[in-house]
């Protein structure tokens, strides 16, 4: 899923594109607008390439109005389905009073364009000065917090899935994760030499490893925590501020049931989040985000939040990512990725030592 309504990147100048690579970007460009106008009755005055997502090519529009819109092109037509629905989930947390962005339909009153050349959505440009990616600060866990609390109320209500109360500590598997880091160790072992960065994750992979008892302690005295739908990659980069408050959330993934717990955790146990800050003051941070979700969201169980430390140290400690990513995904490693990693872990070891003291002094909070 690719981030609806992300703000033009700024780049360094480049070197000019080759003729064919450029004669094709203009066939492209020339194709957006087409769908545009025939699809949706849009007449572009500009339209602008932006950063990519995971299946999309993204694409800043501006109407002969000064109207802006956010087009995604899907790459193929094999997952049109689970977009759709994904869109579809959007719409009903949009319909439910969520902060986010809406899908223009096409004249024919479709949420994707599926005629033409180009599969594309459109949607409203969410106006907003940034994201959550870079951590969270100050008013900002609050904000959050209120934002995650209505829209997890109203994804309480979709008619997928009811809540339900599942054990907590299938949150993750630990033996996979074992079985996994075994693999992975290995699969270093036997490379002949290895980068810095290879090196570092032989390492890492090697401390998890040696952990992972003490997470599976740690999961085995989860209460039951709730279970129901979810946006599905509440990641920092899909919730966007305007100033100190979340203009919209978006990029949502079909209705699909998952633990709370970790959807709060996935944002605030942001890694950046976590280091940027003493430990303190990011607890002080977290405290509050949980604080104004309850606010929001008064049906959810005091069980859930104060888990939801455990379950975010305990989930970034089961997952190879980005360790695994040299040896299972080669050509998206980069410098931001090994940067990531080595923060990533960091965080989690530092959640995993202090985690009673800071549990405690949440539930108080909450009390």
């Amino acid at each position: 899923m690719s981030t609806a309504s992300q703000q033009p990147a700024s780049k360094p100048l480049a070197a000019p594109s080759p003729p064919g690579r450029t004669a094709e970007k203009e066939q492209i460009t020339a194709a957006v607008a087409a769908t545009l106008v025939l699809a949706y009755g849009l007449h572009p005055a500009d339209i602008t390439r932006i950063p990519e997502g995971t299946a999309t090519d993204n694409y800043l529009v501006v109407d002969q109005a000064g109207r802006r819109h956010f087009a995604k092109v899907y790459r193929t037509r094999d997952h049109l389905d689970l977009e759709r629905a994904s869109i579809e989930l959007s719409e009903y947390c949009a319909d439910g009073g969520v902060a986010t962005a809406r899908a223009t339909r096409t004249r024919e009153h479709e949420l994707i364009e599926t005629n033409g050349r180009l599969p594309m959505s459109l949607w409203s440009y969410a106006p907003h000065t940034a994201s959550a990616e870079g951590g969270l600060t100050g008013a900002r866990w609050a904000a959050v917090g209120t934002a995650m609390g209505r829209l997890h109320a109203r994804l309480a209500t979709h008619p997928a899935a009811a809540p339900t109360l599942e054990p907590g500590a299938a949150v993750c598997d630990v033996v996979a994760s074992r079985d996994r880091f075994e693999r992975l160790i290995r699969e270093y072992q036997q490379r002949p030499t290895l980068g810095e960065f290879e090196a570092w994750a032989l390492q890492a992979a090697g401390e998890r490893q040696a952990i992972l008892g003490d997470v599976e302690r740690a999961l085995d005295s989860l209460p039951q925590l709730t279970v129901q739908v979810l946006h599905g990659d509440m990641a920092g980069p899909n919730v966007l501020f305007k100033n100190d408050e979340v203009s919209a959330i978006v990029d949502f993934g079909p209705p699909t049931p998952g633990y709370l717990a970790w959807e709060i955790a996935r944002l605030g146990c942001d890694p950046k989040s976590v280091l940027d800050n003493s430990a303190e003051s990011w607890l002080t941070g977290y405290t509050d985000l949980t604080l104004a979700y309850r606010d929001a969201n008064p049906k959810a169980s005091s069980d859930d939040l104060v888990s939801s430390l455990r379950v975010g140290c305990a989930a970034m400690l089961c997952s190879a990512f980005p360790l695994s990513v040299p040896v299972e995904r080669p050509h998206i490693l980069d410098a931001a990725t090994e940067a990531y990693g080595r923060v990533r872990h960091e965080a989690a070891l530092m959640l995993l030592d202090r985690l009673p003291v800071m549990e405690e002094a949440l539930r108080d909070a909450l009390r």
